[in-house]
């Protein structure tokens, strides 16, 4: 039950986030952070990781669904006694459920996290997701190594 806390957690920061991102900023519009380093710039991604996909905005929305709720289903049925591994889930979850919300809201994901040396923008369910696959892939690496 503490892990679906994990993924409420993860979606309300992510919405909250974007919300005021968006009341400040017009679209494209960048502000500097950190100058030279890290940009708030209001970004809108119809596609997928990346912006892959585009203009299959349909096809990435109900897959993004279906994974959410796989993962769901697993953190909340699963067998796991793993605790960074049902941590990683919930990170994943969330942060999928974050960007789903956008997309069947707006029609895209909201993006605003500007590394000029990184050139996909992003948001904070993108690091939720990112996150929660190197937690998955250390545990995993870690319980291979310990057999």
């Amino acid at each position: 039950m503490a892990y679906l806390i994990w993924v409420v957690l993860i979606i309300l920061v992510d919405q909250a986030s974007k919300l005021m991102v968006v009341a400040r900023l017009r679209p494209y519009q960048s502000v500097p952070v950190i100058d030279g380093l890290l940009f708030l710039t209001l970004a809108e991604n119809p596609g997928g990781a990346f912006g892959l996909f585009r203009s299959q905005a349909l096809l990435v929305m109900v897959v993004t669904a279906a994974i959410s709720l796989g993962l769901l289903g697993a953190l909340l049925f699963g067998r796991f006694h793993d605790g960074p591994f049902k941590l990683g889930l919930a990170l994943i979850a969330g942060g999928a459920l974050g960007n789903l919300i956008d997309r069947i809201r707006l029609g895209y994901v909201i993006d605003f996290i500007d590394l000029r040396f990184w050139r996909p923008v992003f948001n904070l369910a993108d690091i939720a997701i990112v996150l929660g696959t190197a937690i998955i892939a250390l545990a995993l690496v870690l319980v291979r190594r310990a057999a």
